[in-house]
């Protein structure tokens, strides 16, 4: 049996700002903006290439605390050009990281970092995210 995850709720304090940075900031494709009335709307956004949407909304998310949700992650081939795109895009986002055995720094600019480059950001309500490069997988 398959089992794929599809959606990961993200909880903000302003759906149309949280919207506005998903879509217009990071690229991700607005699948639906659904509103069924006072006590629920769900806005549901799909990163490039992906599988799994992500869902910010009213009612959606009744137990979390906007920017409390820490760790989500973007794989992508190319750290380096994914860093200048959330640049271009006016997204704060940290330098390009190498992470190993001694912790992590900021990473050369001919260094490999297959499974190991990482870059930070967080949305405007403080939600965390990473962004990692795998290029090969074992």
């Amino acid at each position: 049996m398959e089992w794929t995850l599809e959606v990961v709720v993200i909880p903000v304090s302003d759906i149309d700002l949280g919207k506005k940075f998903y879509a217009d900031q990071l690229g991700f494709a607005v699948d639906h903006d659904t509103d069924l009335g006072r006590d629920m709307r769900i806005v549901q956004l799909t990163p490039p290439g992906s599988g799994c949407s992500i869902v910010i909304g009213r009612g959606a998310v009744p137990h979390m605390a906007p920017g409390s949700l820490q760790g989500l992650q973007l794989v992508v081939n190319d750290v380096r050009a994914a860093r200048a795109e959330l640049l271009a895009r006016g997204v704060d986002v940290t330098p390009v990281m190498a992470v190993g055995p001694q912790g992590q720094r900021e990473a050369t600019a001919d260094e490999d970092l297959n499974n190991r480059g990482f870059c930070f950001f967080k949305d405007p309500d403080g939600n965390g995210w990473a962004v990692q490069q795998i290029t090969s997988r074992a």
